[in-house]
């Protein structure tokens, strides 16, 4: 038994094993692309290790382009609309888990069917509505999309689900109020669930491309994303579009450096988090 067990583990790990290798080749290819010389980059030959290793197209990077401020751009943006989808997701989340009213149960099954409404059908109206507030070009019109959340509100109702009622019961014996009791008694006890929201948040506010394409005119609040489909440039003389594949994947590996250090960072808590919403229904 004990050896069917190992051989069925074993057979596991290498399952395993080599979809994470499958997962990671693009990543290695880009920064393997970031390093080599524009010769190696334009051949069938596949060759992983740049011979010789150049650091050119960080150069013309981070001198030609306002990398620096697609980067300000796409941290504040990400920071802001992680912050505010963990105020607004957690208030409703909370209502929705731990609050009697009428119609609770249908409202949020209205908020999860908004998870099938696909982004492009709402962006000639969220357009339409920061062109007239004259927001356009500006870190709200970023900003302020993101903050209705439907994943993060299904966390955090799902987790506070799981919180002790008894609790809440003796912050009300000893007088406090339901903003109180939010505050100070079940969202520290969220604190889980809070990091899994805030990681997933900014993971997709650092990635976001089309709306930013579409609601940015300027480097003032262009992300990073979108300033990196620049390096899509039109050859003299040719009517085709021509990407500069070492320039690109140059920035795409500065892009991809912050989001996954903060994942890293906070992944055990994202693991806990995510499998302590499904505790109770």
């Amino acid at each position: 038994m004990r050896r069917r067990n190992a051989i069925t583990a074993t057979l596991w790990y290498a399952v395993l094993a080599g979809i994470v290798v499958v997962m990671m080749a693009p990543v290695a290819w880009m920064i393997s692309t970031a390093f080599k010389p524009e010769l190696q980059i334009l051949t069938t030959q596949i060759r992983w290790i740049p011979d010789p290793p150049t650091l050119e197209h960080f150069q013309t990077v981070l001198s030609r382009h306002a990398i620096w401020r697609w980067l300000v751009n796409s941290v504040v943006v990400a920071t802001a609309a992680t912050l505010l989808v963990l105020l607004l997701d957690s208030l409703a989340g909370y209502a929705l888990a731990r609050m009697e009213f009428f119609g609770r149960d249908a409202l949020f099954a209205v908020i999860l069917s908004m998870l099938f409404v696909p982004l492009q059908i709402t962006v000639i109206p969220l357009f339409l509505i920061f062109a007239n507030l004259g927001l356009v070009d500006t870190y709200a019109a970023l900003i302020l999309p993101v903050g209705a959340n439907v994943t993060g509100v299904f966390l955090m109702r799902q987790f506070f689900l799981s919180i002790p009622g008894e609790l809440e019961d003796a912050a009300r014996v000893d007088g406090a109020n339901d903003w109180q009791i939010w505050a100070r008694v079940v969202l520290p006890l969220a604190r889980p669930a809070l990091l899994a929201v805030a990681i997933v948040t900014f993971l997709s506010a650092w990635n976001a491309f089309f709306w930013p394409l579409i609601a940015t005119r300027s480097d003032a609040a262009r992300p990073l994303a979108v300033g990196i489909a620049q390096f899509l440039t039109l050859r003299p003389g040719l009517a085709q579009t021509v990407q500069a594949y070492g320039p690109s994947m140059a920035a795409a590996t500065i892009a991809a450096l912050p989001p996954i250090l903060f994942f890293f960072a906070l992944q055990r808590h994202f693991i806990q988090g995510v499998s302590m919403t499904g505790l109770k229904g």
